[in-house]
């Protein structure tokens, strides 16, 4: 085999390689830039940014990828600990959903988004899928009696896939009802 040969080989196998080792979070846009929300993070309050040191996760390594009892990855647990806080506001709520379905994105790149109705969303969300991966506890407070996945009001979200990569998802807001102008909408475009 040629010199030239062989060095082409080399080159397409370490890039090989590092396609397969690349972290999936780098390959995830961000959110602020395909939601149409101005700014969640400056409406968030320095401590509320992150988990606070008292929380239930029971998490040593924040950066580990090794699920907790509950079968979920550190950064899962983080959506589920802080959607519908009440430090926090919905717009945030519509953030931490947005990159809930964003994770589901880069766990199932090639099925698009969970379909059906919010009952089997929040299942599929929940574990019920084809591989048993849970991105969110099946037991949040945030699911009511039905399976539903609430706003912090109790009112189930609605979600409506537009496509493969794209999910609006929306909550009535304070009054409950939708077609208000207090509902709050999230068009989430995920390009991975």
């Amino acid at each position: 085999m040629s010199p030239r040969r062989l060095t082409a080989i080399a080159l397409l196998a370490a890039l090989i390689l590092a396609l397969a080792l690349w972290p999936h979070r780098a390959r995830r846009a961000p959110a602020s830039a395909d939601a149409k929300i101005e700014n969640p993070e400056s409406k968030i309050p320095p401590a509320a940014a992150a988990p606070s040191a008292s929380s239930d996760a029971k998490i040593e390594n924040p950066k580990s990828k090794i699920p907790d009892s509950a079968g979920l990855f550190p950064d899962h647990v983080s959506i589920a600990l802080d959607l519908n806080s009440p430090r926090l506001d919905l717009t945030r709520d519509l953030q931490l959903l947005n990159d809930l379905f964003t994770d589901w994105r880069l766990t199932f790149p090639r099925a698009g988004h969970p379909f059906g109705e919010n009952a089997e969303i929040t299942a599929a969300l929940a574990g019920q899928n084809v591989l048993g991966i849970r991105l969110f506890p099946p037991d949040h407070p945030a699911i009511n009696a039905a399976g539903e996945l609430c706003d912090r009001w109790g009112t189930p979200f609605r979600f409506h896939a537009l496509a493969a990569d794209r999910m609006e998802i929306q909550s009535a807001g304070p009054d409950r009802k939708f077609a208000t102008p207090d509902d709050g909408l999230l068009l989430s475009l995920i390009h991975i």
